[in-house]
């Protein structure tokens, strides 16, 4: 059996996050061979968050803290979890969520879910979606949501 150990694991600080999201991500499901579902388990300093106010379409979400200061905010506002708490983030709007270190201490948290592509997100504020094609993000694409265009545009005039 193949096995990872989330208290014991290396995290990957990618160094060009800006601040106010530089986190630690541990993914142990490529190493162990999973390819329909996700576990990251992110290492939080103080102040940071794990990635801005977003919701899924294409994939379900679950939160588990696995420690005291971790802040979620939701559209019903925002909480502090403490540690062994689980949060479930539905598909659509009603699933928006932020997670965020509110407290003094690094602190981790582990999301996980399907993995599903095509997938899109949309980032409520600051009105952007994301379409991201296959986990290789070849063809990937964020754009603003303001800046749409007519599903007609462009095209020939038929025929």
């Amino acid at each position: 059996m193949e096995r990872a150990n989330v208290n014991d694991c290396e995290f990957d600080y990618e160094g060009d996050e800006p601040e106010g999201y530089r986190a630690g991500l541990y993914r142990p499901g490529p190493g162990l061979g999973a390819k329909e579902t996700g576990m990251s388990v992110y290492e939080l300093p103080p102040g940071q968050s794990i990635c801005p106010y977003h919701y899924e379409y294409a994939e379900e979400e679950w939160l588990v803290a696995l420690g005291d200061g971790v802040v979620l905010r939701t559209p019903e506002g925002e909480e502090e979890l403490a540690a062994g708490d689980v949060a479930f983030f539905p598909t659509g709007p009603g699933g928006a969520h932020k997670v965020t270190n509110g407290g003094e201490q690094t602190v981790r948290v582990l999301m996980f879910s399907a993995v599903r592509w095509p997938a899109a997100t949309v980032y409520p504020d600051s009105d952007k979606i994301g379409v991201f094609t296959d986990p290789d993000r070849t063809d990937n694409l964020i754009a603003r949501r303001s800046s749409g265009v007519d599903y007609f545009d462009g095209e020939s005039d038929g025929g």
